[in-house]
């Protein structure tokens, strides 16, 4: 037997023998990246918490000013990064262009967030130096209890407007609905967690999805939930999820003092 031919008996034994840690899902889970869908375009003057997370100078996630040093935004947006790979840009409506560039100094993902089922999908980043408040730059408020089903809310980015598009190059808004936490369990068979909260129209078409993951979704000037996961964009009886502000208010105040 050829030494190739003797590799894979030894492959395919060692993963028959290995137990899988994933358990079967009615849907499939795709990530919402963000893209704002169903909205318009918007001045960072009306929403001056936005920011975007770049990557070696590309826009990547979303995110919001919570304090003069400090950024909130989803952990997987971070995960497997560090803080080098990563600026934040602030004050301005336009994409990867305009503003005020931070590096980032410090990431902290929530201890406890799951790639998996998306649970607990926080993160802090603290940036080096400090944001100079003003017309197109201020802190967010943050939630303490959630939002009753029904209550408008609005999310902010600058993700594709369509599926497989291009990104767009001036800040996107749209404004859509709770969804009551057991209309959404039904329909995700039961994934959404304590740490998650549904927004989005039962006939879809408004939504968040790729280019947006970490972006805020606000009732007023008060942050509420931070783009999350989906199944598709804008589809039909499929609320968008976000990861539940209020659910890590104590964890944030723990980690920055805010």
């Amino acid at each position: 037997m050829s030494r190739s031919a003797v590799l894979l008996c030894l492959l395919v034994a060692a993963c028959g023998a290995a137990p899988s840690t994933r358990v079967r899902r009615p849907r499939p889970r795709p990530l919402l990246d963000g893209r704002i869908v169903g909205g318009e375009p918007v001045d960072i003057s009306q929403y001056p918490w936005q920011i975007s997370l770049e990557d070696y100078g590309w826009h990547n996630c979303g995110g919001s000013v919570i304090g003069s040093t400090w950024v909130l935004t989803a952990g997987h947006c971070v995960r497997g990064t560090t803080p080098s790979e990563l600026t934040v840009r602030a004050g301005t409506s336009t994409r990867e262009s305009g503003g005020t560039v931070f590096d980032v100094a410090t990431i902290i993902e929530h201890e406890l967030h799951s790639s998996y089922t998306r649970d607990y999908d926080f993160a802090l980043l603290e940036i080096d130096g400090s944001f100079t408040f003003g017309t197109n730059v201020q802190a967010v408020g943050l939630g303490t209890s959630e939002l009753a089903g029904g209550t408008a809310v609005t999310i902010t980015g600058w993700g594709t407007l369509q599926s497989g598009g291009e990104s767009p190059v001036q800040l996107q808004a749209v404004t859509t609905s709770i969804v009551d936490r057991d209309a959404c369990n039904d329909a995700y068979g039961g994934d959404i967690l304590d740490t998650m909260i549904c927004a989005g129209e039962e006939e879809g078409g408004k939504d968040s999805c790729q280019g947006d993951s970490g972006g805020p979704l606000v009732s007023g000037s008060t942050q509420y939930g931070i783009v999350s996961w989906g199944y598709g964009c804008a589809v039909e009886g499929y609320p968008g999820v976000y990861a539940n502000v209020p659910s890590a208010r104590s964890w944030i105040t723990e980690k920055t003092g805010i």
